[in-house]
C-alpha cells in the first residue's frame, strides 16, 4: 500500500519527501513503530506524540503525519533526519488518523450494516439485546462495547468503552473476515469527542438518554459539550433511532442529518411501550408491556424496571430494519442476559440475587429505586468504593442506600492503595445522614456469603459496583475476583455447612 492511498479522503500539505512510499505500517505507539512505518503524532491529555519522532524516524519509519499549529523547530534542529523521510501536516492528526485507519484496513465498516449507540445510559444493554436479536435470526454480527469486543466466536475483554479509531477498523476487518453482515457499537461522547469514530457513515445512530455524566478535567468541560459531542454521531447516520421521552432529545437532533424514529412511553413515539407490568416471583423478577406503532407485539423480559422497556424497546425498533422474525425477537429479548447489568443470578427460589455494574451515586439510585418498585420483603443493597478516587462518591453511595436500601452491606471494591477500612469509614459518613440499617464485612466473599445466608422470602439482593469486572485491585495488583466464582462458592461452603 501506499501513503497517498491512506490520505486519499484528507486535506493535508507535504512537508518533506513524496506520497508514493510505501506503507508497512500505521501506527500512533512509537513503541510499534518499524521499517515502512507511517507514525501519527497525536497530541493527548498525558503525552505528545510529537516528541517522539526521533525515536520512530531511528526504528524506519517511512513517513510522519504531524498536527499544524505544533511547533516542530526544536525537533528538526535536534535531528538528523533522513533526507527521503516523508513529512505530512494536518489539521488534526486523531481526525487523520480515523480516515487513514479506514483507508489502511480497506473501509470495513462499508462492507457491514453499522449501528452506533450513544446516551448516558442504555447502551451496553441495548448492543447486546440487538446483537443477540440479529444473531438469533441468522445476521452474524459483532460487537464493540464496554465489557467486550466479540468477532464471531472470540471475545476481547474492553479497554475503552469506545476503542481508537485504529482498533476499530482492525476489528470491523476480522467481522468481515469472520463472516459478519452487521455490527453494533457503543459510541462514547470521548469517542465522538477525539474522533474515534470520524468518516464511519452509520447505518443507524441510536440516542437512548441523556444525564450529567463525564464532566470534569480530561472529560467535558461542561453539559453542553457533553451534548454536543453526543451529538456529533447524528451527522454521520442515514437512521436516528432516538429515545422520545428525553427532554434533550431536540438538542441532539438540532443539526442532525438524517431520518428520525422516536420509541417511547409518550404520545410522539413511533414505537410505543403500553401496559408496562413489574413481575415479581419468589426467585424470579421481570416485566412485561405491549409494544405498538411500526410494530405489534407483547414482549415479555427476565430483566427488571422502565429502563429494560426502554433497552428493549429500542432493540425493536433498531431490528425492525432487518425484518426479523416476531417470535423469534420475543425469544431474544427474553433471554437475554448481560454480564453485570442488572444479571440476575439464580440461587434461590425464595429470594432473587442480582449482579450490577452500578459504582457511583446516580447508578446506584437508579437501579434501588426501580426495585422498589417490584415491592421487594426487603432491598438488599452491597457495595463498596474504589481507592484512590474521590470521596464524595463514597459519601453519595452511603447515602443513597442507606435512604433506599432496607438493609446495606458495606464491603470492598478495588481499594487500589488506600486501607479498605478508611474507605469503609467514608461510606458510614454518609449513611450516618440516613436511617438506614447497615452491616461492614471487609471481605468481600463473607459479605456476600452474609447476603445469601441471611436472604429472606420476597429479598431482593443487589451485588453493586463489580458488574462485569473479573478482578480486586490491591496495592497495585489485580488479583482474580469475579463474583459469579464466588456466589458459586459460598452455595458449595453452604451446603457442606448444612
Amino acid at each position: 500500500m501506499k501513503l497517498i492511498k491512506l490520505l486519499e479522503h484528507l486535506d493535508y500539505e507535504i512537508m518533506n519527501g513524496k506520497l508514493e512510499v510505501e506503507v508497512g505500517n500505521l501506527t500512533s505507539d512509537s513503541r510499534l513503530a518499524k521499517e515502512n512505518t507511517v507514525f501519527i503524532c497525536i497530541v493527548g491529555a498525558v503525552s505528545d506524540g510529537h516528541k517522539y519522532i526521533n525515536a520512530v524516524v531511528e526504528k524506519g519509519a517511512s513517513a510522519i503525519i504531524v498536527q499544524d499549529g505544533v511547533d516542530l523547530t526544536k525537533i528538526w534542529s535536534e535531528s538528523k533526519l533522513p533526507e527521503g523521510l516523508t513529512i505530512i501536516k494536518v489539521k488534526d492528526t486523531r481526525y487523520a488518523f480515523a480516515f487513514m485507519s479506514a483507508a489502511y484496513f480497506d473501509y470495513p465498516a462499508s462492507k457491514m450494516f453499522t449501528i452506533g449507540i450513544t446516551g448516558t445510559k442504555g447502551k451496553t444493554t441495548t448492543a447486546y439485546m440487538v446483537r443477540n436479536v440479529l444473531d438469533a435470526c441468522g445476521i452474524k454480527t459483532g460487537l464493540i462495547g464496554t465489557i467486550e469486543t466479540i468477532i464471531g466466536e472470540d471475545k476481547k475483554p474492553a479497554c475503552n468503552t469506545t476503542p481508537e479509531s485504529y482498533e476499530i477498523h482492525e476489528s470491523f476487518a476480522k467481522m468481515v473476515e469472520a463472516g459478519c453482515k452487521a455490527v453494533v457499537m457503543e459510541v462514547s461522547s470521548q469517542g465522538l469527542m477525539l474522533h474515534r469514530t470520524a468518516g464511519i457513515t452509520f447505518d443507524i445512530g441510536v440516542f437512548t438518554n441523556l444525564e450529567p455524566d463525564h464532566i470534569g478535567p480530561n472529560e467535558h468541560e461542561s453539559f453542553e459539550q457533553y451534548l454536543e459531542c453526543k451529538a456529533m454521531l447524528f451527522k454521520q447516520s442515514k437512521i436516528a433511532i432516538v429515545n422520545a421521552d428525553d427532554e434533550h432529545v431536540d438538542a441532539i437532533l438540532k443539526n442532525s442529518t438524517c431520518t428520525v424514529e422516536r420509541y417511547g412511553l409518550g404520545d410522539t413515539a413511533d414505537i410505543r411501550a403500553t401496559n408496562i407490568e413489574f413481575l415479581h416471583e419468589p426467585g424470579k423478577i421481570g416485566t412485561q408491556y405491549r409494544a405498538s406503532g411500526l410494530v405489534n407485539m407483547d414482549i415479555k423480559l427476565q430483566v427488571p424496571g422502565k429502563f429494560s422497556v426502554y433497552n428493549s424497546l429500542c432493540a425493536v425498533a433498531v431490528t425492525r430494519h432487518f425484518k426479523v422474525d416476531e417470535e423469534i425477537l420475543k425469544r431474544a429479548l427474553y433471554e437475554v442476559q448481560v454480564k453485570g447489568r442488572i444479571e440476575i443470578i439464580p440461587v434461590s427460589d425464595k429470594f432473587t440475587l442480582m449482579i450490577d455494574y452500578a459504582h457511583n451515586a446516580m447508578a446506584l439510585e437508579s437501579i434501588l429505586k426501580t426495585l422498589k418498585e417490584y415491592h421487594p420483603h426487603r432491598l438488599i443493597s452491597l457495595f463498596g468504593c474504589g481507592g484512590n478516587r474521590s470521596k464524595l462518591r463514597r459519601f453519595e453511595m452511603g447515602e443513597v442506600s442507606g435512604t433506599l436500601a432496607d438493609l446495606t452491606v458495606i464491603t470492598s471494591d478495588n481499594p487500589r492503595f488506600e486501607e479498605p477500612e478508611a474507605i469503609i469509614e467514608d461510606i458510614k459518613t454518609g449513611m450516618a445522614k440516613t436511617l438506614g440499617k447497615y452491616v461492614t464485612i471487609i471481605d468481600r466473599k463473607e459479605a456476600i456469603k452474609y447476603v445469601i445466608e441471611h436472604g429472606e422470602p420476597g429479598d431482593i439482593i443487589v451485588l453493586a459496583g463489580k458488574g462485569h469486572e473479573d478482578y480486586q485491585e490491591i496495592k497495585g495488583v489485580k488479583h482474580p475476583m469475579d463474583e459469579r466464582v464466588l456466589i458459586a462458592e459460598v452455595l458449595e461452603e453452604l451446603k457442606n455447612e448444612a
